[in-house]
């Protein structure tokens, strides 16, 4: 029985989402990996298809699609073994602050041109010295007037330089209670006082274009101001589930497109004679690999109908996001260890999947933060 009950729309989407990859994605990888960042106009390609923020209600000119066509999406964009369009990111983590803790002006504002692919969104918490901890960030965010006046720094920014539209983190300086005087902001691109820094570097995800953030009295108008004041915390731990969910359904489908490619090696590859799946070794190798990944795969779907229902999933997301990525990067270095000396080699795709995958045991929450958060909510 499958735990997913996708439809045939469903089917058809996928569908058209892989002839869209082969089309426009596939051949240019190796491009956009050089050059460090993938072309705004290929996002917009992606908004004219119908293919970014399906979950934005059509009176915003969405599709009001269900979290389904998301995870679609998500599997296929992970199979490109590309992470510099990255459009789960724009689509399912950042945008959904304004559907949900937006003013009618701001969803009329921004949501059609999140879309259409016009405005690549970006969310900025991670400062130097506070990552998960985010009741410790800097960044400040003081009234005068009709304006709020921004002062700090962030960092490990995804999108950070395509980004047109920034959902900043940023403390109160004037409350003492440090989770009360967390907000949500909106900040557009070529505001006075926002800058942009200059594109990190990085061991993977070498097309994803990372930067640090700099807000210098940068003026914005009280009405960028996301939601009700006092409760920017509250937002991003209600929105934290779905984002860790992302990097569960993305590690496991990046765990089953480095089996795949391995599977296609071993069968081809001949050794002593015989190709490498006719040894022992290997096929208890792949045979284990496989069995963690169909694991996974349970696991996640079962999260997914979890979240989809409305369930408060904390614990698991915590635990699966944990779990999904340890067991992915096992996977990679297995299967990289299988592929011998060409799985080192920039022209086989197991070497740029084991260095990608690295990252997902710390973004969304390093791994670490995962199990105390999950303790926590167990009571321990």
């Amino acid at each position: 029985m499958e735990i997913l009950n996708y439809t045939e729309e469903h089917k058809i989407f996928r569908d058209a989402v892989r002839k869209f990859i082969d089309r426009e994605v596939m051949p240019h990888v190796e491009e956009w990996e050089e050059a460090g960042i993938v072309p705004k106009s290929v996002w917009r390609k992606m908004g004219e298809q119908g293919f970014l923020c399906m979950s934005v209600p059509e009176e915003y000119g969405g599709m009001g699609c269900d979290f389904l066509y998301s995870v679609i999406l998500l599997e296929e964009m992970i199979r490109t073994n590309q992470s510099g369009l990255f459009a789960s990111l724009h689509s399912d983590v950042v945008v959904p602050y304004i559907i949900s803790y937006g003013s009618e002006e701001q969803k009329k504002k921004y949501l059609p041109k999140c879309v259409t692919g016009e405005i690549i969104t970006a969310v900025a918490m991670t400062e130097p010295n506070a990552g998960s901890d985010l009741a410790a960030m800097k960044t400040t965010a003081v009234t005068d007037g009709d304006d709020i006046v921004l002062n700090g720094q962030k960092t490990f920014i995804s999108n950070g330089i395509n980004c047109d539209l920034v959902v900043l983190a940023a403390k109160d300086p004037s409350v003492d209670n440090p989770h009360m005087a967390v907000d949500l902001y909106l900040v557009e691109a070529g505001t006075p006082g926002f800058e942009k820094g200059k594109q990190m570097k990085k061991i993977g995800w070498h097309s994803q274009d990372t930067a640090e953030l700099y807000f210098s009295d940068c003026r914005i108008p009280k009405e960028n101001l996301l939601g009700v004041k006092g409760t920017g915390f509250l937002k991003l731990m209600e929105k934290l589930q779905q984002e860790r969910l992302i990097a569960c359904i993305g590690s496991v489908a990046g765990a089953e497109y480095m089996l795949d490619t391995t599977i296609k090696y071993c069968k081809e590859r001949i050794v002593f004679g015989k190709p490498l799946t006719k040894f022992q070794h290997t096929q208890f190798e792949i045979v284990e690999m496989a069995t963690e990944v169909k694991l996974g795969r349970a696991f996640v779907e079962k999260l997914i109908v979890d979240h989809m229902e409305g369930n408060n999933i904390i614990i698991e997301t915590s635990m699966g996001k944990c779990w999904t990525t340890e067991m992915a990067f096992r996977v990679a270095d297995r299967c990289l260890q299988l592929h011998g000396g060409y799985g080192y080699c920039e022209e086989y795709p197991i070497a740029r999947a084991w260095r990608d995958i690295r990252v997902a045991r710390i973004f969304a929450g390093s791994n670490e933060i995962m199990k105390t958060i999950a303790a926590r909510f167990m009571g321990l």
